[in-house]
């Protein structure tokens, strides 16, 4: 049997992501890990380090399927590893990403309507009032609810995934894995 790692428990990472931003809305920022190391690292080792080693998520859905028997493990769908389908999911979920940013400025910018609601899958409001306790300011507020809906809405998509497919289906889409795969090609097309 293979030794653990240090980094075979970040799986633990994305449910206490989860945990610590329901009851307070601010540990979204702790996302922005997720959000910017896969393209560090990409960008300095020109490789899926992080999708490869240290992605929580990817581990979790392992761990789901594999210790608790919820994957269908049917082979994942040729379309979701589709160019086409990658390339489009990745606009939309930067679109997502970009709107949340531009609330985000709105608020910064003396909007005084700060949206205390996570929003699942970009369509469902889902009052979260009792997670936002702190004396911050409002755009900040305003950021952690728009990026815990993006980390939420993705979670869910991946497990609803790898109930009916392959363990890491997700990892066939992931915009974060997508991105870092273009950043890795690119380095490899400038190598000489």
């Amino acid at each position: 049997m293979k030794k653990k790692k240090w980094y075979d428990y970040l799986w633990l990472w994305s449910i206490l992501y989860f945990i610590l931003g329901f009851f307070n809305i601010l540990f979204a920022w702790a996302g922005l890990i997720d959000f910017l190391l896969p393209l560090f690292l990409a960008i300095l080792g020109g490789n899926k380090l992080f999708c490869n080693s240290f992605c929580g998520r990817g581990q979790l859905l392992t761990v789901l399927s594999t210790k608790l028997n919820l994957s269908a493990n049917r082979p994942t769908p040729a379309w979701m590893y589709s160019k086409f389908f990658r390339h489009g999911f990745l606009i939309f979920f930067m679109t997502m990403f970009l709107q949340m940013l531009y609330n985000t400025y709105l608020v910064f910018g003396g909007v005084e309507t700060l949206s205390q609601t996570i929003t699942v899958l970009w369509t469902f409001s889902v009052p979260w009032e009792w997670a936002y306790t702190a004396n911050v300011s409002p755009w900040t507020a305003q950021f952690s609810f728009g990026f815990y809906s993006i980390m939420l809405t993705s979670a869910l998509i991946g497990i609803v995934t790898m109930l009916f497919y392959r363990p890491r289906t997700w990892c066939a889409f992931c915009p974060m894995g997508h991105m870092t795969q273009l950043i890795c090609k690119a380095k490899q097309s400038d190598t000489p």
